[in-house]
């Protein structure tokens, strides 16, 4: 029946955050899981593919500065995998400047926020995505 169709419209999707602050992890978890997201940590970029492999979530938020691979890199990388093709990737960085955010949607973001994240901006982004 339709109704089916209707609730699965409503299906919050799934989001692998991939932070390497562990303090933006767990404030990032709580207020998405309050939200009723399913969400999984990643705290670099290695961690992040593992969790990709292990499951394709339906959205991935991506700090910039971390260890290793930058986000910009991951997102480059994920973005042009035909494993992950149409997987959105939304840059959240503490990186403000308008030559940043540029870059990080020419590496295949969908949206690029600041930090501090407004947690509504957020939410709303997300569901901006559908």
């Amino acid at each position: 029946s339709s109704d089916l169709v209707e609730v699965g419209r409503e299906t919050l999707p799934s989001i692998l955050l991939v932070d390497d602050s562990k303090t933006e992890l767990h404030a990032l978890s709580d207020l998405l899981t309050k939200r009723g997201f399913t969400v999984r940590t990643a705290e670099n970029g290695d961690e992040a593919l593992r969790r990709l492999a292990e499951e394709k979530p339906d959205l991935i938020l991506m700090d910039v500065v971390m260890p290793g691979q930058n986000g910009f890199q991951l997102t480059r990388m994920i973005t042009r995998d035909p494993r992950y093709a149409g997987l959105p990737v939304i840059i959240c960085t503490s990186k403000s400047l308008e030559t940043d955010r540029v870059w990080g949607l020419r590496q295949g973001a969908r949206d690029y926020l600041t930090k501090p994240l407004d947690a509504h901006a957020l939410i709303a982004r997300i569901r901006a995505l559908d």
